[in-house]
C-alpha cells in the first residue's frame, strides 16, 4: 500500500518507487528505467543565461546507464559560462542529482531527465556556478541563525497569439477570467500537469490582469504560483516551469514571454517571490497570530539590500519600464500588509482564529486546526529576467543580513506603510522612503556599494559580482527610460530585443 506522501503525487517515479524524491537512489532510477522502457537519458543544467541546457544519451545497456548515473559527463564550461571560465581550462563535470529525476513530458523517445550540479577538475563544486552559490547561501543561513529557508515564486507570463474576436476579454480586466474569455486556460493547465509530473509543487494558476489586442495579435497574461518548498527546490521549480511553458507554446504555435514589459500602459509581468523561515520543520513567521519579530528582521534585510538585489532580479533594460508608479509594481523601499504598492507585502496568512470554513459550511464538524504556517512575506520587484539561483541566493543573504543589522526592528517600523503610496495625498510619505533603481546601470552601482555583504562568508565569488556589474553596465541605459518613454517604436524595438529573457 502506498504511503500518504506518495499516493497522490503526480511524479510517476514517486508513484512507482513509493518514496519521496529526496530518497531516490541510483538503483531506484535504474529500476524505473528498466521497468518502463526508457531509452533516452537527458542530463540538464542551467547556463550563465539562466536557461536549461541538455546533454542527451541513448542508453546502450545497463553498464552504460550505470556509468552515466555514477560519473556524469564533462562539458565545455567556457561556452556555458563565458565570463567565468577560461577557454584554456574549460572542462567541467556535470553530476546528476538523483532526487531531481523526472520523466520528460515532451520526448517522443521515452526519456528520463535529471538536473545536475557542476564540479571542477579536482572534483570540487564549481565556485562560480549559480546553483552552488545558492547552496552556500542556505548553508550559511542555517549555520548562523539555526533557521532554514522555504521559498516559492509567482511566474507571470504573456501568451501572444492571433486575435480571436469571439468572447474578447475586456482590456486590462483579465484577472481570474474563465473560458471562453480566457483563451489559453488549456495551455495553462497542461503546463501545470507537466510541471507536477516533473516534481514541481503548484499552489494554483489563473489568468492575470493583462489582456489586450494590438495589430491583429492577442496578448493574454497568465500566472502559475507554486507552494513554498526548500530553497534549492524552489529555484528549480521555476527553471523547469519556464522550459515547460516555452515547449508547450512551441507545440501550440504561439509565443510565451516572461518579459517584464510588453508595451506602455499595460500590466507588466513580475516574478514575485514569497519566503518563510523555518525552524525544526515549523514556521517562525507568526507569533500569537501576528507577524513575528523574526519575520520583521528578515523584511528589514530585504529592504536594506533591495537596491542591489535588483542586479539579480531585474537584469534587462525593460525591467525598469515595469517598475513605475500606478502599475502594481513597486518603486519605493517599504513594506506593508496586503498592500500592492509596497516592495515587500505581507499577504493574508490565515493567522485569524475565526472558523471561516464552519461559517461557510454549518454542517461541517468543528475540527479546525491552525493554518498560520502558510504565512509568507512577498518580495515584489523581481521579474522573469532574473537568474533564479542568484536571486534566491541574494534573498537568502538579505534574510541573514536582517538578523545581523543592529537596528532591524526599528528600520522595519520606520519603513512600514499602510496606505497606497502612489496616491498624491501621500507624497510627503513617499519622499521619506528610499527608491529602487531606474536602470540596469544604477542597479550595478548599488551592487558595487553593497557587494561585501554578498561576498561575506565566501558566498558570492568576487568574479561573479564583477561580471554582473560589467554586464549591467554594458546596456548603457542610465537615462534610457526618460529618453524613449514617449517613443512607442523605440519601446517596441527594445521589448522585441528582450522578449525571450530568462
Amino acid at each position: 500500500m502506498m504511503n500518504e506522501l506518495t499516493s497522490l503525487n503526480a511524479n510517476p517515479l514517486v508513484q512507482f518507487l513509493d518514496k519521496t524524491s529526496d530518497d531516490f537512489t541510483k538503483a531506484d532510477l535504474i529500476r524505473y528505467i528498466e521497468n518502463h522502457g526508457i531509452q533516452l537519458l537527458n542530463l540538464r543544467y542551467a547556463g550563465a543565461d539562466g536557461r536549461l541546457k541538455t546533454l542527451n544519451f541513448i542508453i546502450k545497456d545497463r553498464q552504460h546507464l550505470d556509468g552515466i548515473l555514477s560519473a556524469g559527463e564533462r562539458v565545455d564550461g567556457s561556452s556555458l559560462f563565458p565570463d567565468y571560465v577560461e577557454t584554456g581550462s574549460s572542462d567541467l563535470y556535470v553530476i546528476p542529482r538523483y532526487r531531481t529525476a523526472f520523466v520528460n513530458p515532451f520526448s517522443e523517445i521515452p526519456a528520463l531527465d535529471i538536473l545536475c550540479s557542476y564540479y571542477d577538475k579536482d572534483g570540487l563544486p564549481f565556485e562560480n556556478s549559480p546553483e552552488y552559490i545558492l547552496r552556500k547561501s542556505h548553508e550559511v543561513l542555517k549555520k548562523k541563525t539555526g533557521l532554514s529557508f522555504e521559498v516559492m515564486g509567482e511566474l507571470e507570463y504573456y501568451i501572444i497569439s492571433e486575435q480571436d474576436k469571439l468572447f474578447e476579454a475586456a482590456d486590462q480586466r483579465g484577472y481570474h477570467e474563465s473560458s471562453p474569455f480566457c483563451k489559453w486556460s488549456n495551455l495553462r493547465t497542461e503546463a501545470m500537469q507537466s510541471i507536477a509530473r516533473s516534481g514541481g509543487f503548484i499552489k494554483y494558476a489563473h489568468s492575470e490582469v493583462g489582456n489586450f489586442t494590438e495589430s491583429g495579435l492577442s496578448f493574454e497574461q497568465n500566472e502559475i504560483e507554486f507552494t513554498p518548498v526548500r530553497l534549492e527546490d524552489a529555484a528549480e521549480q521555476l527553471l523547469l516551469a519556464k522550459w515547460i511553458l516555452r515547449s508547450l507554446a512551441y507545440k501550440h504555435g504561439v509565443t510565451v514571454t516572461f518579459a517584464p514589459k510588453i508595451t506602455t500602459g499595460k500590466a507588466g509581468s513580475g516574478m514575485h517571490i514569497h519566503t518563510r523561515l523555518m525552524k525544526d520543520g515549523h514556521s517562525v513567521m507568526l507569533d500569537d497570530g501576528k507577524l513575528s519579530n523574526t519575520a520583521k528582521q528578515a523584511i528589514s534585510g530585504y529592504l536594506d539590500l533591495s537596491q542591489s538585489l535588483t542586479a539579480f532580479g531585474n537584469t534587462i533594460p525593460t525591467s525598469y519600464f515595469r517598475l513605475v508608479p500606478h502599475q502594481e509594481a513597486p518603486t519605493n523601499i517599504c513594506w506593508g500588509d496586503r498592500n500592492r504598492s509596497v516592495l515587500v507585502r505581507v499577504p493574508l496568512g490565515w493567522g485569524s482564529k475565526h472558523s471561516m470554513i464552519i461559517d461557510a459550511n454549518p454542517k461541517e464538524p468543528d475540527t479546525q486546526k491552525g493554518f498560520g504556517s502558510r504565512q509568507t512575506v512577498e518580495f515584489r520587484c523581481p521579474d522573469g529576467s532574473a537568474d533564479v539561483y542568484l536571486l534566491f541566493a541574494g534573498l537568502t543573504v538579505a534574510a541573514r543580513h536582517g538578523f545581523e543589522m543592529e537596528n532591524a526592528l526599528a528600520y522595519a517600523e520606520k519603513t512600514y506603510v499602510d496606505v497606497n503610496i502612489f496616491e498624491e495625498k501621500y507624497k510627503t510619505r513617499v519622499n521619506q522612503l528610499g527608491q529602487l533603481p531606474v536602470s540596469c546601470w544604477q542597479s550595478a552601482d548599488f551592487l558595487q556599494k553593497q557587494r561585501k555583504i554578498y561576498e561575506e562568508y565566501n558566498i558570492f565569488p568576487p568574479k561573479i559580482i564583477d561580471g554582473i556589474i560589467r554586464h549591467l553596465k554594458s546596456y548603457n541605459d542610465e537615462h534610457l527610460r526618460e529618453s524613449i518613454k514617449d517613443n512607442e517604436k523605440e519601446i517596441e524595438k527594445l521589448v522585441s530585443t528582450y522578449l525571450h529573457c530568462g
